[in-house]
């Protein structure tokens, strides 16, 4: 498994190509191997893949317009071929599709996308929080929708850790649900202050990382950790992106 840093941590340092260069190189230097990319600026495809490679990173996972994808996914195939990037990700699922009245609209208007994709060598991905575990009014679930609409060929799932347990889900049950469809993993921390839930840096808080880590290494269908940070509440995150890859780190990982 390649450790890598999601750049949403890092979203106010990458919207023009000088900081976006500046950025990869410092993820570089702490040691990352890989990144995905998320909230990039104004910087053109082909300079992000050739300054992710002059600093060694491999481009894991985007996450791309969702209405891109499905206006135009062949040009959202060749930029990832331009990045080197299999897997085309979706960020969050937009509101209207989180109705009961508009479910069943999400595999309709994403499968032909993630059959195009599939076709070409790429795989959707779907990154989770804690909506998808809401039970719409006529009783279904969101996640339960999109596994039963969604085949796992054509979908698969970036296991958010944080999001699984604000959802109140355990994150070892998912994992192992979900293994066929995790080739990407957000590793996440939760602490804990007060009666609020806090992101932190992987390591720092109350999620059993050394057993998610181990289940992840011994199912073997994991290709990409990507550490992220929503939040670092006025700490640098580069700061907070070296603590967590110094934590899992120490954890062997």
């Amino acid at each position: 498994m390649m450790l890598g840093a999601q750049t949403y941590t890092v979203r106010t340092y990458t919207q023009n190509e000088r900081d976006f260069r500046e950025t990869m190189k410092r993820i570089a230097a702490i040691g990352y191997e890989c990144v995905q990319l998320s909230a990039i600026g104004s910087v053109p495809v082909r300079a992000q893949r050739d300054i992710c490679d002059e600093y060694g990173l491999k481009i894991a996972l985007t996450h791309t317009n969702p209405d891109r994808m499905i206006d135009d996914t062949e040009g959202v195939i060749r930029d990832h071929e331009i990045l080197g990037c299999d897997y085309i990700g979706i960020g969050m699922m937009a509101p209207k599709y989180q109705t009961a009245e508009w479910i069943d609209q999400f595999a309709k208007d994403f499968l032909t996308p993630a059959k195009k994709m599939r076709d070409a060598g790429k795989r959707l991905m779907y990154h989770n929080h804690n909506i998808e575990w809401t039970r719409l009014r006529d009783g279904r679930r969101i996640m339960d929708v999109l596994l039963e609409q969604m085949p796992a060929e054509l979908m698969g799932f970036t296991l958010d850790t944080y999001w699984v347990q604000a959802a109140g889900a355990d994150v070892l049950t998912w994992i192992d649900r979900l293994q066929d469809r995790i080739p990407c993993v957000h590793l996440k921390d939760m602490a804990v202050q007060g009666f609020d839930q806090k992101l932190a840096p992987v390591g720092e808080g109350n999620l059993d990382f050394p057993k998610i880590l181990a289940r992840l290494k011994a199912l073997e269908k994991t290709e990409f950790l990507l550490v992220e940070q929503d939040d670092c509440y006025g700490e640098s995150p580069f700061d907070c992106l070296r603590r967590s890859y110094e934590n899992i780190r120490g954890m062997g990982y």
